[in-house]
């Protein structure tokens, strides 16, 4: 119940929001700039750009054509700052609900 209201109460917050579709629209740009530059399904370039930015890097895709590779290198650069924000915000929110349930 409280993973729920966690989500709720971040939906509410602008800033979260926000930052919520920024990870989004980088996420959306760099799947669909991978389906065009390397011919890739919707999935694949949706996982590759999970994959990548979530520095996991399985190593089962990677980029073949030049135009690719330089996109990953500017998608990696811009995109590990904003993945990471995001999921540091989200950790410290949880961590603040969780403390303001204790008090109760």
């Amino acid at each position: 119940m409280i993973f729920i209201r966690t989500i709720i109460s971040f939906l509410k917050d602008d800033e979260y929001r926000d930052l919520l579709l920024t990870t989004l629209a980088v996420l959306g740009g760099g799947s669909i700039a991978y389906h065009y530059l390397e011919g890739w399904s919707w999935i694949d370039s949706v996982y590759f750009s999970i994959i990548t930015l979530t520095t996991i890097g399985y190593g089962d895709f990677s980029p073949q054509t030049e135009a690719g590779k330089l996109f990953t290198i500017f998608y990696i650069i811009i995109g590990i700052g904003i993945i990471l924000t995001f999921v540091n915000t989200v950790y410290n929110h949880y961590a603040e609900v969780r403390v303001e349930e204790k008090k109760k």
